[in-house]
Order: structure tokens, then C-alpha cells, then sequence
């Protein structure tokens, strides 16, 4: 069954090698109680560990079942051990944080077999050997013979051909280690037996064969009393541990350390609550924004100009820069005064426009370049106001929404296009130059009700321009006229912007659109307008104009109501500005690049831009916060190293049932990995945690700052398995190191 031909074992010592067996040969089989005799340093122990595949020989030939094992590999003897060897050692190593039934069961796990199957068949053992009232108890509540027993059922759980026993009644008393040995007896009378001993007496009672060794060769052997196997060859089983098995040796080791595993769980996740809170705050900022882009920037309009703009980050209309057949690495050369987008507003795109669904926008305002002329008076006598002071300007938002964007302090908001309001700040602060365009002395005190019912004037072309010798100039010196005949607007009211308002400018005087639509329709089929319009020449000075410049002085007069220079579509929620855009995309399809109208979504703008910069500090924090996941993983590879030197012990044990070095590296990554995915959870539950003193803090601070922390579910997921993931890492060389440990030293380690 068992052939050694020639064995020699070489320990290296210093630089000289020391010879533990010289061409030991021995012939064993099946049935026989073989005792190896002899003093200590004998052989004894290595011959044990060179049967039982834990060492190997240096030279000639262990022989199985007629199958030579000089060609096997690591895999091989691992799988010779879990398949044909039980162990039975002199201080029963066995691993105190699993069970007497867990402990039986190892070896059988590596076999991988079904659990049902594995446990019954550990309880019959433990059963034989009289233990099956004691298989939930931890082998420390064990006396020595009981451990001794429990040793003998792991040993007996595979039916294994071969049980090795070194030395299994050093540690006994002798009434113990007769019952012991009695047992050994009993339960391997089929098999071969292998024990150690220095006791001469045991080997004389219980062995059929004895065989004694000297400075490491056989001197005696008494010769086998049982007939030659016969030799049918040998190929046993692998092995493989599952990583379930991993999990569960390293969770039950990890149960008895609480302590310090919440302690290195808790340290772990710091860098999980920076990095959690971070991504709180920058989830939470996200939100507030989209809130702010739901709720307020959406009444800001979506633009239509008839070139380009750039709002923020974004710039409508940069595709038309990129070169038709551009590759892919190719560099694209912008140049903003040489290569501007314009935006057609050809007849076909107009009424394309007016093809638009009245049901996803609220107001559509067109305007054309006309700069009215307002005259105020100032003690009596009118003069010309400077729009520029005035803050004379539209309201950006519909109509009907001026409500929600605008608080009254005195009067009213305005009610058709012919009032105004003045808008001032909360503390009522108005610029001077807005108050001084008004006609007021911006050194005396005013009062809400001096401002309500003032009242401006916009002159008409047919009063403010007369003509004289072909070309016409302003009418400045009957201003009282122009202004009696012009439209007059009342400021009926003083308004302050919210807080979430966004401005073109910070104050002054703000009308309705119809106003414009008005003024346009007044001054169209004036005087200057027909005379301009049919004439190639300035009707200011008479000089040659292009058409472009004529279109330009046609619009500044007011005389354009065809061709807008600029379109704003309101709408009120950001489904239907999607819907507009794409209404205009319908039109750009399968038009060429100079054709196509290109928009500014103004919120879409802002948000982005807002939202670019909150994730770049976020990025930023996150990169600091992650430092610490990083020390975080370094410090777990440490703890998974004091790990391996604590049980080292277990790592022999496991490989003298058969484990491989791969059973122990997913040991040793699958505590890694529970450690980890504890630091996460612990990481993510303190974080969301923190978010409510955080979000208290911030709202005593800001009103506007509420609930500024929130939880991405998505975020504490991927943030629990970063954590699992470093940490593997972390342990990894540990793992590897406990792999490469010889199991022989590490089965010696108290």
C-alpha cells in the first residue's frame, strides 16, 4: 500500500546540511498498527510528516498504491492529505473559535461535500467516539481526552486509508491515553496506523509492528504481520475550500476579537465618512440646484440671439466651429471675432417657430433692436434720460409669474404696458444714477409714495425727429411737446427681487413686453421710418449705408417689426424647454451647419455652470477625503498580518487536512473582505448619521442650506464596496505570506 524506497531528508542548517532520515525503506500496509520508536531527534516526527505529504523528502521515492509521487505537484499531496490521511496529534490542534462539529467538519469542506451530507456523517463520527452530546461546545470547554476524541473523528471523517498519530497520549494521563489509544485501535482495525510514541509500553500493547529508528535510520523493524496490498494505482480527489468556507472560518475568528475588530472596522471608516459625507454635501447641493432649476431659473427664458452666446461654460452653437471631416485627435482652432455662429431668422424658421405647441410656453417675446428715447422731468422742466442710468430693461420672466419672482414693498405690480415699477434691493437701496435719471436730487431724502405715480415719457418718431434739408435731426428744442404727445408709463410700484431671482441687472425701472410690441407698432409707419426704409443713404447725415447698417438704423429707430434680433421662448417647467428644443432641433434637421438655429438655454447655462463647480470642489474634497482610505488599507494589511502570525497554528491545520495554499490566501482575503465591508457599513451608518447635526448646523446658518446633506443610497453602496475592495487589497500580501508558510513550522507554533 505504503512504500518509502530510499527516503533522505536535508534540513538546511547554516551553511551545512543536516541529515533527519539516510535511505530509510519500509514497506506499510493496510490493517497494521505501525509504532515508531526511538529517542528524540530520531526521525521520528519527519518520517510522520513525510507519510502524511506535510514535508518533503529530498531524495528516493514514496510509493502509493504502486503510484510513484516524485512528479507530484503542491495540488497533488494536497488533495493525498484531504483524500488518504488523518492527523492525530499530540496537542490535538484544534481551532478554539469554531465548534467540535465545525472542527470535524473542515476537512470534509475542502472535499466539497454538500453540507446535509457533511453534517450527519460528522455527527455519526462524533458519535462513535462518544461525543455526540458535545458538538456545539468550543474545544476550550473540552477536557484533554475529549479533545483528544475530537482530533480522532476530524482524523476518521473522510475515511481515510492512512491515520498518522504523533505522539497522541503525550499531553494524557494514563488511564486517558489507554482509552485513547483503545479508540485509535478500534476505529482504524481497517486501516493503516502510524503512531509516534516514546513509550515503549504502548507500542508492546497496541502495535502489531514496531519499527525504531536511530539518527535517522531504521535499526529494528519487527516486520509486517498482514499480507502485501494489492497495488491498483492512486488518484485521489482534489481539493478546493469555497470562499463560503473562507467566510465563516474568518467571521467565527473575528467573533472572538469584537473589540479590537470594531476598533480596526472604526478606524477603516474614517476615510468612508469623509468621502461619505463629501458626496452627501455634493448630492445634496445637486439637489438643491435642480430644485432651484425646477422651481426658479426655469422661468428664465430659453434665447434665440441672432449670434451666438456664451453663458458660463457653455457656448451654443460650438459644433458649427468643428470642421466638416475633422479626425478625431485633430486640434479645432476657435476664433470668437472670425467665426461666429449667426442664427438665421429666415420667414420659413418664423413660422416654424409659430408652429410651437402654445401648451409648453408661457410667453414668446421678439426683440429688434429698438432703443426708445425717455424723457423725465426734473423740477418742472423735461430732459432726456439715458436708458443706461435708468435700468430701463423688461422683465425677464412671464407676465404672470411676476409674483413669484418679485415682493412688493409699496404699490402694485404692473397691470398693463402702461406702468412700471422701480425694483429695489431689500434694504431699499436704489443706485444713484437710477434716482438722478428719474429727475430727483439724489442729496435729498425720498419716500416710497414721491416715487409712486411718477411718471416717464417715450417720445414718437413723428415729434422727436423733424426734417430739414433731406435729413433729420432731434427735436430737442420742443421736448415739453414731444413728451406731452409721446406714451406716457407711471412707476405704480416699488418691488424687490427674491432671493432666487435671477437679474440682467440689480435695479432700476422694469416694464411689461407689450410696451415694446406698442411702441413698435406706434412708430413703424412713422415719417423717418417710410423715409429710411426707401432710401440707401443715412437719413442723418445722408451718407451711403449697407444694408446691414440700414437694418440696423431701421431697428434702433423702431421701424423693425419683421426681422428680430433676438427671440425669448418662457416656459415653465423644464419638460416643455426640452420640448422646445426640440421643436427647434426638428427644424435643423438635415440642414447645413450655417442654416441650423442654435439656442441658450439660460438655466440650463447656469445650472451647469453651478453645477461644474460644485463638482469640482467636490472631486477635490473626495481626492483629500480618499488619502485616508488609502492609510486606511495599509493599516488593514497590517491588522490581516497580525492576523496570520496569530493563527498560524490554524494555517498547519488546515493544510494538514488537505488545504491549499490557495484555501489559505481566501482565508485570509475573506477577512480582509468582512473586515472591509464592515468599516463600510459602520462608515455609511456614521455618515448618515452626521447628516442630521450637519443639516441642523447649516439651516441655523442659511434657511436656504436645509437638508444640505443627503444620502445617495447608490453613493453608500459603492462607498461599501470601495471599502471592501481596499481592504482586499490591503491584505493581500498577507495573504500571500500565510499561503507560503511551511506547514510543519507553522503546526509547531503554540
Amino acid at each position: 500500500m505504503l512504500v518509502l524506497k530510499d527516503i533522505i531528508k536535508d534540513y538546511p542548517v547554516g551553511d551545512r546540511q543536516f541529515r533527519a532520515l539516510n535511505k530509510v525503506n519500509m514497506e506499510l500496509h493496510k490493517g497494521e498498527f505501525v509504532a515508531i520508536l526511538g529517542p528524540s531527534g530520531c526521525g521520528k516526527t519527519t518520517t510522520l510528516n513525510i507519510v502524511g505529504g506535510l514535508d518533503r523528502y529530498t531524495s528516493g521515492d514514496l510509493i502509493i498504491n504502486g503510484t510513484s509521487t516524485r512528479d507530484f505537484k503542491e495540488k497533488d499531496w494536497d488533495a493525498y492529505r484531504n483524500n488518504s490521511i488523518g492527523f492525530v496529534f499530540q496537542s490535538y490542534n484544534l481551532i478554539n473559535h469554531l465548534s467540535v462539529l465545525d472542527n470535524v467538519e473542515l476537512g470534509m469542506t475542502l472535499s466539497g461535500v454538500a453540507p446535509k451530507e457533511r453534517k450527519e456523517r460528522a455527527i455519526k463520527v462524533l458519535k462513535r467516539v462518544g461525543l455526540e452530546n458535545q458538538i456545539h461546545k468550543s474545544p476550550t470547554k473540552l477536557s484533554g481526552g475529549e479533545k483528544q476524541r475530537v482530533a480522532i473523528a476530524r482524523a476518521l471523517l473522510n475515511d481515510p486509508d492512512i491515520i498518522l498519530a504523533d505522539e497522541p497520549t503525550g499531553a494524557l494521563d494514563s488511564s486517558t491515553a489507554h482509552e485513547i489509544l483503545n479508540l485509535i485501535k478500534e476505529v482504524g482495525k481497517d486501516k493503516l496506523i502510524i503512531m509516534v510514541t516514546h513509550a515503549r509500553m504502548y507500542a508492546d500493547e497496541y502495535a502489531s509492528r514496531t519499527i525504531e529508528l536511530k539518527d535517522g535510520e531504521i535499526v529494528h523493524d519487527t516486520g509486517s504481520t498482514v499480507e502485501a496490498d494489492k497495488n491498483e494505482g492512486y488518484e485521489p480527489n482534489k481539493t478546493a475550500m469555497n470562499f463560503w468556507t473562507a467566510l465563516k472560518l474568518s467571521f467565527n475568528n473575528l467573533r472572538t476579537k469584537k473589540f479590537r475588530t470594531t476598533i480596526t472596522a472604526l478606524a477603516s471608516s474614517i476615510g468612508i465618512i469623509g468621502v461619505g459625507l463629501v458626496l452627501s454635501i455634493s448630492n445634496g447641493f445637486s439637489r438643491q440646484l435642480d430644485e432651484v432649476e425646477q422651481d426658479q431659473l426655469v422661468g428664465l427664458p430659453i434665447l434665440i440671439g441672432r449670434e451666438e452666446m456664451q453663458i458660463g461654460f457653455d457656448r451654443a452653437g460650438a459644433t458649427s466651429y468643428i470642421p466638416e471631416g475633422a479626425e478625431e485627435n485633430e486640434i479645432v482652432v476657435y476664433d470668437p471675432d472670425m467665426a461666429v455662429h449667426t442664427n438665421l431668422f429666415t420667414e420659413n424658421f418664423l413660422n416654424h417657430l409659430a408652429l410651437l405647441n402654445e401648451d409648453v410656453y408661457t410667453n414668446m417675446h421678439f426683440e429688434y433692436g429698438y432703443t426708445p428715447t425717455l424723457i423725465t422731468e426734473r423740477d418742472g422742466v423735461p430732459e432726456i434720460v439715458e436708458l443706461q442710468d435708468l435700468g430701463f430693461s423688461t422683465f425677464i420672466v412671464p407676465e404672470e409669474e411676476l409674483g413669484e419672482y418679485y415682493t412688493v414693498k409699496a404699490g402694485t405690480l404692473p397691470q398693463n404696458q402702461y406702468e412700471v415699477v422701480l425694483q429695489m434691493d431689500e434694504w431699499n437701496v436704489v443706485e444713484k444714477e437710477v434716482i438722478e435719471a428719474l429727475g430727483y436730487d439724489s442729496t435729498e431724502t425720498l419716500y416710497y409714495e414721491d416715487v409712486l405715480g411718477k411718471e416717464l415719457y417715450v417720445a414718437l418718431n413723428d415729434d422727436l425727429y423733424i426734417e430739414q434739408g433731406g435729413i433729420f435731426l432731434p427735436n430737442y428744442g420742443e421736448l415739453e411737446t414731444v413728451a406731452d404727445n409721446g406714451v406716457t408709463v407711471t412707476i405704480v410700484g416699488l418691488v424687490e427681487a427674491t432671493g432666487d431671482t435671477v437679474q440682467y441687472s440689480n435695479g432700476g425701472i422694469k416694464y411689461l413686453y407689450e410696451l415694446k410690441t406698442t411702441l413698435l407698432q406706434a412708430n413703424a409707419g412713422s415719417t423717418i421710418c417710410t423715409t429710411q426704409l426707401n432710401s440707401d443713404t443715412s437719413i442723418f447725415d445722408l451718407t451711403n449705408v449697407t444694408e446691414e447698417q440700414k437694418e440696423m438704423l431701421l431697428s434702433f429707430l423702431g421701424c423693425n417689426t419683421s426681422n428680430p434680433f433676438l427671440i425669448q421662448i418662457y416656459t415653465d417647467s423644464v419638460e416643455h424647454k426640452e420640448a422646445i428644443k426640440n421643436h427647434i432641433a426638428v427644424y435643423n434637421e438635415g440642414k447645413d451647419v450655417d442654416d441650423k438655429i442654435f439656442e441658450t438655454d439660460l438655466a440650463e447655462a447656469i445650472g451647469e455652470t453651478l453645477g461644474t463647480l460644485i463638482t469640482s470642489v467636490s472631486v477635490v474634497l473626495t481626492a483629500f477625503a480618499s488619502i485616508s482610505l488609502v492609510v486606511s488599507s495599509v493599516m488593514i494589511g497590517v491588522i490581516i498580518y497580525i492576523s496570520v502570525l496569530e493563527r498560524t497554528k490554524e494555517i498547519g491545520i488546515i493544510r494538514s487536512l488537505g488545504g491549499r495554499k490557495k484555501d489559505i490566501s481566501r482565508v485570509f482575503n475573506a477577512e480582509s473582505v468582512i473586515i472591509g465591508a464592515f468599516a463600510g457599513l459602520l462608515g455609511i451608518a456614521i455618515t448618515f448619521v452626521l447628516t442630521f447635526p450637519i443639516n441642523s448646523i447649516a439651516v441655523n446658518y442659511d434657511e436656504s442650506l436645509a437638508n444640505v446633506a443627503q444620502v445617495n443610497v447608490l453613493h453608500l453602496i459603492l462607498l461599501v464596496i470601495a471599502s471592501t475592495i481596499l481592504t482586499f487589497i490591503g491584505g493581500f500580501i498577507p495573504s500571500r505570506i500565510a499561503a507560503k508558510k511551511d506547514p510543519v513550522e507553522a503546526l509547531r507554533v503554540d
